[in-house]
C-alpha cells in the first residue's frame, strides 16, 4: 500500500488506516530525518444513508506514536450552520462519540468535521456526505376535489437531488378515516438509477397511474372524482427495513337539491353544499348567490361538514370552500323557475285535454329545453373561471 517517488524520494501510503500511525524515518548515508504520522478515522452510521427524523451518530478514532491529545472538535452541517451534538469521549482520547439530533430532508449535503489541537498544533477538516431520503413537498398536505371533476395525487422524492445510489421500494395506501379499513392501491420499486416502477393492487376504486417523470415523482389520477374517494391517500417508503411516509388528504365537496328540475313559481327547494370531513376552524362553506345581496350569503358553523339554503327564486348559486377568507374550490347550482306552458298542461288536462292545448305545450317544451341547455353551457363556463384553472410548467 505504499510507494516512493525516485526522484523526490516521497513515500506514497494508499488506503490510510490507523494502525499506519507512527514514526517514519528516512536515512540517506549519514542523514537521517523522521517524520510522526498522526492518523483520524471518521465513521458515520448506516453509511450515510438516513431517513427522516432518524438520529445518525458519527464516531472519531485517532491514532499516534505520542500521547494523544484532547481534541477540539466542531460540526458544521449540510447549512453551514454550527450543529452541537452530544459528545462523548473515552478516557484514553482515542475515540469521541458524537450524536446528533433528528434529521430532516433539508439535511442533506456535505457536512465537515474540524479538528483542533494545539499540542501538538493540528488543524484538520474531514468532510463527509449525509442523505436523507424523502419527500420534497411537506409532511401533511390537504388536496380539494369536486364531484366529477379529476384530481392527481403526487409525492416528490429526492432521490436525484441528493444523489441517492440505492434501490428501495414503497406501497400506497388508502383509508377513509384514521381506524378505518386501509386499502393498498399500488406497489413500486425505485431502482438506483431513480427509474420508478408501479403495480396496482386494489379495485377498491378506479384510478390511473400517469407516465413517470423526472425526478423519482410518485403520481394517482382519479380521472373521475366520487365523493366516496375522500380521504387519506399514505405513501410510504422502504429502505433495509426502516420506512417513512406522507399523507395527503383529499377533501370532496358536492351540492344538491331537494327538488330536481325546474322551481315552480312560489314553491321553495333546499341547496345543501358537504364535504367528505370535518372542516378546521378556520374555514367554512359558504352559500352565495350570484349578482344577489348579503342577505343571501349563508355560512356554516366551525368544524361543520355541510350547509343548507333555502332558494323560493331562480338563480346561480355558488357554494364556495373558504379557508382563512381564501376560496380553496367552489361549486355552483343553478336553480330554474318553471315556464308559464306547465300551468297551461295541468289545466288543460284537468278540462279534459285538447290537441291545441298539447301543442303548445310541445312548442313551449322545445323552446325551455334550448333556453335550458344554453343555462347549462353558461353555468359550466362560470365553474370553470371559478375552478381558476391555469397551466404549470413541469419544473
Amino acid at each position: 500500500r505504499s510507494e516512493i517517488n525516485a526522484t523526490s524520494k516521497h513515500l506514497k501510503v494508499l488506503d490510510l488506516r490507523l494502525s499506519d500511525a507512527g514514526t517514519y524515518t528516512c536515512e540517506y548515508g549519514s542523514h537521517r530525518v523522521s517524520i510522526s504520522l498522526h492518523v483520524f478515522q471518521l465513521t458515520i452510521s448506516l453509511d450515510g444513508h438516513f431517513l427522516p427524523n432518524e438520529v445518525p451518530e458519527l464516531t472519531l478514532m485517532q491514532n499516534s506514536c505520542h500521547t494523544l491529545p484532547d481534541l477540539n472538535i466542531t460540526l458544521f452541517g449540510s447549512n453551514h450552520n454550527i450543529v452541537r451534538p452530544e459528545l462523548l469521549r473515552d478516557k484514553s482520547l482515542q475515540k469521541y462519540t458524537l450524536k446528533l439530533k433528528q434529521l430532516e430532508t433539508t439535511d442533506s449535503g456535505t457536512w465537515m468535521c474540524h479538528i483542533l489541537s494545539d499540542s501538538p498544533l493540528i488543524y484538520k477538516t474531514i468532510r463527509f456526505d449525509v442523505k436523507v431520503l424523502g419527500f420534497q413537498n411537506p409532511d401533511f398536505e390537504r388536496k380539494y376535489a369536486t364531484v366529477d371533476s379529476s384530481v392527481i395525487l403526487s409525492w416528490h422524492l429526492n432521490i436525484q437531488k441528493i444523489k441517492w445510489e440505492k434501490g428501495l421500494t414503497g406501497q400506497l395506501y388508502w383509508k377513509k378515516q384514521e381506524n378505518e379499513t386501509i386499502h393498498e392501491l399500488l406497489d413500486f420499486n425505485v431502482t438506483a438509477q431513480g427509474q420508478l416502477h408501479g403495480t396496482k393492487k386494489s379495485s377498491h376504486f378506479q384510478f390511473e397511474i400517469p407516465e413517470s417523470k423526472p425526478g423519482s415523482t410518485i403520481e394517482v389520477k382519479l380521472p373521475t372524482v366520487h365523493f366516496d374517494h375522500a380521504g387519506q391517500y399514505q405513501c410510504q417508503l422502504a429502505y433495509k427495513g426502516r420506512n417513512t411516509q406522507r399523507k395527503i388528504e383529499l377533501v370532496v365537496m358536492k351540492v344538491s337539491a331537494n327538488h330536481v328540475g325546474p322551481l315552480p313559481r312560489g314553491a321553495q327547494i333546499t341547496l345543501t353544499c358537504e364535504v367528505s370531513i370535518p372542516l378546521p376552524s378556520n374555514a367554512r362553506l359558504w352559500w352565495e348567490r350570484v349578482n344577489g345581496t348579503e342577505k343571501d350569503i349563508k355560512k356554516s358553523e366551525p368544524h361543520e361538514v355541510k350547509v343548507e339554503v333555502n332558494v323560493s327564486a331562480a338563480g346561480l348559486w355558488n357554494c364556495h370552500l373558504m379557508e382563512d377568507n381564501v376560496r380553496k374550490i367552489s361549486l355552483n347550482y343553478l336553480v330554474e323557475e318553471a315556464p308559464v306552458w306547465i300551468r297551461y298542461v295541468v289545466t288543460g288536462t284537468s278540462i279534459g285535454g285538447s290537441v291545441l292545448v298539447f301543442g303548445l305545450a310541445f312548442i313551449s317544451g322545445i323552446t325551455w329545453h334550448r333556453r335550458r341547455q344554453r343555462a347549462k353551457r353558461m353555468a359550466q363556463a362560470r365553474q370553470y373561471l371559478l375552478e381558476n384553472k391555469t397551466c404549470q410548467c413541469q419544473q
